[in-house]
């Protein structure tokens, strides 16, 4: 491993790790208004959701590396402490891109950007109206995190109103991530896309009680045809199979087939982890436990 003391590079060079590998970040795309109530619309990528209770979100328009100044988002949450945040998905991202240039004091990147300004129902700041999801949000607090380039500003936001487009609900009424085709910053120029096709489901841990990696047999954990997630997922059942159910299990056309064409049986084992990670691939973690513990049946 190349171990690195960021503070001890050039700003840019720091800059350039840090976003590199942290990521994806989802983007705010944060609308606020000067005192004479102009409009000013920037995408920043140091940003998440903190609380739901009371309902959070974060954004640090950081100073610029380069030359040290600051954006108008910054100094126009500062005076009217207030902000819309608006989502960044697929159909949004190159206007979104084009609203990031620099342009001078007082332009309306909501013009030149091609982008509709739609009145808030509850602070000043437009929402965006091609956005999927935009947060009415007031400025609690901001946190100051330095006064050279490459500082962040941590604008805290609490939501006082969230508008939600309802193409992008389930049919609950929730909010469905795999409808909002949202977009996420990168390294460099990279961004990378959140669609259904690039989303999966992990189960998590909450309601049951995971045997851990640590209770699973060796001869498994240290299997070659099984990896770090293989592992994590056998490790999230709360018990292992019991006899009984190896024994029904065995008899499967599978298992029973492993066995009989085998020489020997280190060729049947691995044969059965082979099978095993087949089913840990589609998720069906009883039954690759079941093809990975038949050894237990003297038949190896």
């Amino acid at each position: 491993m190349k171990s690195i003391d960021l503070k001890q590079l050039p700003g840019k060079e720091a800059h350039g790790h840090l976003l590199a590998a942290v990521g994806p970040r989802p983007i705010a795309f944060a609308s606020t208004v000067d005192d004479e109530g102009n409009p000013n619309l920037s995408p920043f990528s140091f940003f998440n959701v903190f609380s739901s209770n009371p309902p959070t979100l974060i954004f640090s328009p950081a100073r610029r590396v380069r030359n040290n100044t600051t954006k108008d988002t910054l100094s126009n949450a500062e005076r009217t402490r207030e902000v819309v945040i608006n989502v960044v998905n697929y159909d949004l991202v190159q206007q979104m891109s084009l609203a990031s240039t620099e342009y001078a004091t007082g332009v309306n990147e909501f013009k030149k950007a091609g982008l509709t300004a739609i009145e808030s129902e509850v602070v000043a700041p437009f929402r965006v109206k091609e956005s999927p999801v935009q947060f009415e949000c007031n400025v609690k607090d901001i946190v100051y995190l330095g006064d050279q380039g490459g500082a962040g500003n941590l604008i805290i936001c609490e939501v006082v109103r969230m508008h939600v487009d309802e193409s992008v609900c389930n049919e609950a009424g929730i909010t469905d991530s795999t409808k909002l085709d949202l977009v996420a910053r990168m390294g460099g120029n990279w961004y990378c896309r959140a669609n259904a096709d690039s989303m999966f489901e992990v189960e998590k841990p909450l309601a049951t009680l995971g045997i851990g990696v640590d209770q699973i047999p060796e001869r498994i954990r240290k299997s070659i045809f099984l990896d770090g997630n293989d592992l994590g997922k056998l490790g999230n059942v709360e018990r292992m199979p019991n006899t009984a159910e190896l024994e029904a299990f065995a008899e499967k056309p599978r298992i029973r087939g492993i066995f009989e064409e085998s020489d020997n049986g280190m060729e049947a084992r691995e044969l059965l982890h082979q099978y095993a990670k087949e089913l840990l691939d589609k998720n069906q973690v009883e039954k690759a436990w079941k093809a990975l513990l038949c050894d237990k049946l003297n038949r190896l």
